[in-house]
């Protein structure tokens, strides 16, 4: 069967359109809230949000003396989770939420000004029906795969902590000093072969620096 070169063009622009891009993660959020239905509920404690780097963490086992939930989809970028703020984190009514995305971000082109803007999006989407809610963003890590990107992902990192400190309750977690070698570059065994994903020991930095940052919540 034959297809112009127009109608692929045609399609192509479709699924690129805000409203479009958010249906690629349906299934795995619908999978979000069966799972979490049948949990403990969490309210007043710690939601853990963001791309695969949470969503691969085993945060009960982190933090076993904390009431946490982890709502954490694959792939996604700021805007995603942003766009899902109703179903996966309203419902669970969090005292604090651990965030983490913009990695995907940078490397599919979103510049360091717009993980910023798309960050305190997600922060005023958060705060319309949980004003109190604290919000922590876990600073985008350095990784040997995405090295080349290091530098715009230090100014996204250092855009962001700007607009935090005119924030209320809202902080940043630097992950990214403990994961540098003595060579400026990120330590190999941080990460699991796709160099990119974080290893047990790269989790373990994480759970230090998150675990201070929460203090007592």
């Amino acid at each position: 069967m034959f297809i112009s070169v127009a109608v692929v063009v045609a399609v192509s622009a479709t699924l690129q359109q805000p409203e479009m891009r958010f249906v690629r993660w349906e299934q795995e959020v619908r999978g979000i809230e069966k799972r979490l239905a049948k949990a403990s509920p969490t309210v007043g404690g710690v939601l853990f949000v963001g791309s695969s780097s949470i969503r691969l963490w085993d945060t009960a086992k982190a933090f076993p003396d904390l009431p946490t939930a982890n709502v954490g989809f694959g792939g996604s970028e700021v805007r995603d989770c942003t766009h899902f703020v109703p179903r996966l984190v309203t419902p669970h009514k969090p005292k604090t939420i651990v965030f983490y995305a913009g990695d995907n971000d940078t490397a599919n082109g979103r510049t360091a000004e717009q993980v910023r803007d798309d960050f305190a999006a997600f922060v005023t989407a958060v705060r319309k029906p949980l004003p109190d809610c604290r919000v922590l963003f876990v600073a985008i890590k350095p990784s040997p795969k995405r090295w080349k990107l290091f530098d715009v992902q230090t100014k996204a990192n250092s855009l962001v902590k700007a607009w935090a400190a005119s924030q209320t309750a809202v902080g940043v977690i630097d992950v990214v000093t403990p994961a540098l070698g003595a060579d400026g570059k990120p330590k190999p065994e941080l990460f699991v072969k796709d160099e990119l994903h974080l290893s047990a020991a790269g989790y373990e930095i994480w759970k230090a620096a998150v675990k201070n940052a929460l203090g007592g919540r």
